[in-house]
């Protein structure tokens, strides 16, 4: 067949009657004959070939008896290193859901369990080819409208790939996948970001192939190990490249949507946006739907009546046969701590978890089927658990949801639950926690992650609900928890002082939740399901003004104070300073509470360093107040603004506290029968930096401009920034006015200051736009334009003046070569060519 491909277009010439130049060599006449002999009997087969090129084979041909066949949504048939799908023909034009993620990964690049990409496929048959197409579920229209060609015309599905028909079967078609998997498709390899962020030149086939295929009745488990050349890789740099296990789930999807809810942003679900051009909005409509599982009632009578009925499908979660036993027993409580939410929705046992069947029980139980929802169990130091589902981007029905625990999940919540609690809990004064404390800390943590897989996000507006004394109460605490959502960074009570005996430490499926999950999942029977959007809304108006009910939003970077995360109660002054006590208490304590003998320091210094992060993210709660505004989600028909200011008041107290707390240096972390068990030096960078990232966050642009934007609307009646810069100045630089000594810390901090206010001067921070912006709480700011550069001048002419006169008044050397130091650095900011 080679030969005569090779010479097909030499018969076309001679078949169309042209003339062929002899080759260079002389050629005899014999020669020529003969060749014209093999020239005629080649043409003789050339029809036939062309004829069979690109065709199918028998099937027998490409599926040989060395085919190790796994059978399953399509037959997945493995032939030495190749891989072949077998496509009914049932299943062509089918909706399909492509996930993929990162299933083990090279260190600093992402984590295990991370999603790259989702998209929705579909398999399509043309010709000898099938091609497989992204199909967009953005733009949508009745297909009973006459608009519902044009939608289709205007979103024609882009071809990812299109594959040679190898074999033909009865009623299928065969497919090879190798390359699909192994080659760089970049909708399913490494995302975009990483590529960038460390120079991925390309993909090293020959350091790529697939680990695995896996056939089940509703999805494919494709597992590949690629390998990118890259610039910059960020572990075993020397190799020069990247390393990634990647997992490509293909799921099956419902033949029809389940009825889907819409969204309400007053209420926090995981959502699917379309674009609906079938409405009569007299433009195209932006529509967001909520994501939830299919919850309906076996006995729909008896649900009308209002009666607790089981669901026709439960939610099953399998514990992953890895996890220890021990902890098995919590893990399953937290996912069934759900119950009593679904029970506000009208079901009873709604959701519950099982351990793995045995082989003999079911031997075609894996955790990679699609059937089976599992709690999977990593051996991995990651500090983490993460709770995804993959859903329907059509409805946004959950089809099913693998929680991802990372055993040294564990070491997160001891260290929490230490820091937070061991002032006042007993239980917490260890580096080990007894099996009992340890198994409600892991409860806590799956229940928190159950519920974003049942499609509930961070509610960081719950824990500002609470007022500070009902945290030390502990009648209110043991009712109503730490905080209305166990979907809130609430994490443990640290409010609580000691003599607060009896009081609840931490969260618990809370009100909000029930009302969450009521909204979100009742059925509405005499509908037929669908929505009942008059009932929905009243739910939401009957608690709009009462802050249990409220949905606060998660940002990077909060400019609403009341929904932050690791925070608790209404007054984050108040509050923090329960906490700082606290801390207070803890210090003194570290040495005794970490001892163990014929151990190093190692986790005395862990628990220190856990003590200043845990005064940071207080500093982090206060900071937000100043130039802060609530953010509470209304519509027409309910009174008040969506956006208030936070009142002047609190704003000059969060001020003061930060000045008290942060800027006065923290002597009482400078423990040094500790400092010197656990370094040889450092501390005095370390309270530099922590005090410094204080400062830099309130003199933060964004901050700024919204202290001028208030002061524009409301004069005096809200915080000035000449107020607060004078508030600041006055705090950090409070030695000055009456000549005292300045010690190393203050020094160091006041240089900060200096340091800041000429980035103020100087730098424009970099803009963030589109999705990042409204994630990061982002607040748009020209600081060249605006007031902040003329309100720096006047502050370093004033502490320029303030320090010149404080000079004669010291006596302490360091102090004054500071000064003079400090008054160069302001002159070359207002005046660079002096």
């Amino acid at each position: 067949m080679r030969k005569q491909l090779h010479y097909a277009p030499l018969v076309a010439l001679l078949l169309a009657g042209c003339t062929v130049a002899s080759p260079t060599t002389a050629q005899t006449g014999k020669k020529n004959e003969k060749a014209k002999q093999e020239a005629t009997a080649t043409a003789a087969a050339t029809p036939a070939a062309k004829k069979d090129e690109g065709a199918p084979k028998p099937y027998s041909e490409v599926i040989t008896a060395k085919a190790v066949t796994d059978d399953g949504l399509f037959k997945v048939h493995r032939i030495d290193e190749k891989y072949f799908y077998e496509i009914p023909d049932t299943l062509l034009n089918r909706d399909m859901l492509m996930v993929s993620r990162i299933a083990k990964t090279a260190n600093n690049v992402g984590y295990g369990g991370e999603e790259l990409n989702t998209q929705m496929l579909r398999w399509e048959k043309k010709g000898n080819r099938v091609l497989l197409r992204v199909v967009s579920t953005e733009n949508v229209a009745a297909d009973t409208l006459e608009i519902f060609r044009s939608v289709q015309n205007s979103n024609l599905a882009p071809v990812i790939q299109a594959f040679d028909i190898k074999a033909l079967g009865e009623g299928t078609q065969v497919v090879e996948v190798t390359d699909f998997f192994s080659k760089d498709v970049p909708a399913l390899g490494l995302d975009k970001d990483n590529r960038e962020k460390y120079k991925v030149k390309k993909l090293d086939d020959k350091r790529s192939f697939i680990e695995s295929v896996k056939s089940f009745p509703l999805n494919i488990e494709a597992r590949s190990l690629m390998t990118y050349d890259a610039t910059d890789a960020p572990s075993n740099s020397s190799t020069g490249t990247i390393s990634v296990e990647l997992n490509h789930s293909m799921v099956l999807l419902p033949k029809t949507p389940m009825a889907a809810r819409k969204y309400d942003q007053r209420v926090g679900f995981f959502t699917i946006s379309q674009t609906d051009y079938g409405t009569d909005e007299q433009r195209a409509a932006a529509r967001k739907y909520i994501v939830r599982w299919r919850m309906e009632p076996k006995d729909e009578a008896a649900y009308a009546r209002g009666e607790l009925v089981e669901p026709k499908k439960q939610i099953v979660y399998y514990i992953d046969p890895a996890t220890p036993m021990k902890w098995r027993p919590y893990l399953k409580q937290g996912v069934e701590d759900w119950n009593k939410a679904f029970e506000a929705a009208g079901f009873k046992n709604a959701i519950v978890a099982k351990d793995p069947p045995s082989f003999e029980e079911d031997p075609e139980f894996s955790p990679e089927d699609v059937r089976y929802s599992v709690i999977r169990y990593f051996s991995s130091e990651t500090q983490n658990a993460y709770g995804p589902n993959v859903h329907d981007p059509r409805s946004g029905e959950i089809l099913e949801s693998d929680i991802g625990w990372y055993h040294n999940v564990m070491n997160l919540v001891r260290n929490w639950y230490f820091i937070q609690t061991a002032a006042v809990n007993p239980d917490a004064r260890s580096v080990k926690f007894k099996d009992e404390v340890m198994g409600e800390l892991i409860r806590f943590v799956a229940a928190h992650e159950v519920g974003h897989t049942i499609g509930l996000p961070h509610n960081m507006g719950s824990s500002a609900a609470y007022p500070v004394e009902k945290l030390r109460d502990a009648e209110f605490t043991k009712t109503m928890g730490t905080a209305p959502s166990i979907m809130d960074y609430a994490r443990f009570n640290y409010v609580a002082q000691p003599e607060d005996k009896g009081v609840a430490l931490m969260p618990a499926i809370g009100v909000y939740d029930k009302y969450a999950v009521k909204w979100g999942y009742t059925y509405f029977p005499e509908k037929n399901g669908a929505d009942n959007l008059d009932k929905l809304a009243s739910w939401i108006k009957a608690h709009e003004n009462d802050p249990m009910y409220r949905f606060g939003r998660q940002t990077g970077r909060p400019t609403d104070p009341s929904s932050q995360t690791e925070d608790l109660s209404d007054d984050a002054m108040k509050a923090s300073a329960y906490g700082i006590a606290n801390l207070k208490r803890i210090v003194p304590n570290l040495i005794t509470w970490t001892a163990e003998d014929n151990k190093d320091y190692a986790d005395l210094e862990e628990m220190y360093l856990q003590v200043l992060g845990q005064w940071n993210r207080y500093m982090g709660h206060v900071t937000s107040n100043i130039g802060g505004v609530y953010e509470n989600y209304k519509t027409y028909d309910q009174k008040g603004n969506v956006y208030s200011v936070v009142p002047k008041e609190k704003q000059q107290r969060a001020m003061r506290f930060l000045n008290e707390q942060s800027f006065a240096t923290p002597t009482w972390m400078l423990d040094e029968n500790i400092l010197r068990k656990i370094e040889s030096a450092g501390t005095v960078d370390r309270v530099r930096n922590a005090q410094v990232n204080v400062l830099n966050n309130v003199l933060e642009p964004g901050r700024m401009a919204r202290v001028l934007e208030a002061q524009a609307m409301m004069g005096d009646k809200t915080y000035t920034l000449p107020e607060m810069m004078t508030d600041l100045r006055t705090g950090i630089w409070s030695e000055i006015s009456s000549g005292k000594t300045i010690d190393i810390y203050r020094r160091n901090l006041q240089r900060g200051y200096i340091e800041r206010m000429e980035y103020l001067m100087k730098e424009e921070p970099a803009a963030v736009t589109g999705r990042a912006r409204a994630f990061m709480g982002a607040t748009p700011i020209n600081v060249s334009q605006s007031d902040i550069r003329p309100m720096v001048r006047g502050e370093l002419n004033i502490l320029r003046n303030q320090i010149k006169s404080s000079l004669g008044k010291t006596r302490d050397t360091m102090t004054r070569y500071h000064l003079q130091d400090a008054l160069v650095r302001i002159d070359a900011i207002l005046d660079p060519k002096s």
